[in-house]
């Protein structure tokens, strides 16, 4: 049974409130995510209480929880459950941890949360500009279509200045070799040149963000982007594209000028 906004509904003794349908969506959307995350996401102010509020959603079932890292810098990690899932109506994305379990590391879950960083800012934070406004975010599980084999971190498209600009997001956290970015890149040009991208987006145009966690890798992956194409594709640390930052430092794959993403309208 789901909840509407103004029915609780009761769960172990708990009652479930608006809020707490709007964490387990959002901890549905991010796969997996830590408090901060949730907490932004889900409207709450306090961390006493939204630590409060994630453990009686972990003792109630709807939620699973495991740790990443050991001793002070042990964290805390959250993904929906099944019983969470069917009360929101989600399917189950997140990673297949046991409760409570220890991970020392775990690329999935890192990559993962940088991209619910960049999510969360987009959404929730002030990372755009002002007169640019969020419209909406994709998530994909499985190739964009039989014809073109891409599995993006992420879609989102906002409202700029009159018009929309939509932009597929790629985090690389320096673990996928070059010649996978050499994929990626023709990958993406078929995708804009085939046609298949107005087909099923409703858009005549995309760009492909990608934020990475050095400018070394940065130029790394610029590189071997430019050897297929000059257009399309931004490129920006994770560092430099957080807060206001995400619209003025942005390289392309020509050039050393820092470019802002969304122009102002002359």
């Amino acid at each position: 049974m789901t909840g509407t906004n103004h029915t609780p509904v009761r769960r172990r003794g708990l009652n479930i409130q608006p809020r707490d349908l709007e964490l387990l969506r959002e901890a549905g959307i991010m796969r997996v995510a830590d408090r901060d995350q949730l907490k932004v996401a889900a409207g709450f102010h306090s961390t006493t209480r939204i630590n409060a509020r994630l453990l009686a959603l972990v003792r109630a079932g709807l939620l699973r929880r495991f740790f990443i890292g050991a001793g002070s810098g042990r964290k805390a990690l959250y993904a929906l459950s099944r019983k969470g899932g069917q009360l929101v109506n989600l399917p189950l994305r997140g990673p297949r941890r046991r409760q409570n379990e220890v991970l020392v590391a775990d690329f999935f879950v890192l990559h993962q949360l940088a991209v619910n960083g960049v999510y969360a800012d987009l959404k929730f934070g002030e990372a755009l500009p002002h007169g640019v406004q969020f419209v909406n975010w994709l998530a994909f599980f499985e190739p964009i279509s039989p014809a073109v084999s891409l599995i993006p971190d992420g879609y989102i498209e906002v409202r700029a200045h009159g018009g929309t600009v939509a932009a597929f997001l790629e985090v690389d956290l320096g673990h996928e070799r070059l010649a996978v970015w050499t994929a990626k890149a023709k990958h993406y040009v078929q995708l804009a040149v085939s046609g298949e991208y107005a087909r099923r987006f409703h858009h005549p145009q995309f760009r492909v963000l990608v934020l990475v966690n050095s400018k070394r890798r940065l130029l790394s992956i610029r590189a071997a982007v430019a050897a297929v194409t000059e257009k399309i594709f931004w490129f920006a640390t994770l560092d430099d594209a957080r807060g206001d930052k995400f619209a003025g430092s942005w390289l392309r794959p020509e050039g050393d000028t820092y470019q802002p993403l969304f122009e102002e309208p002359s």
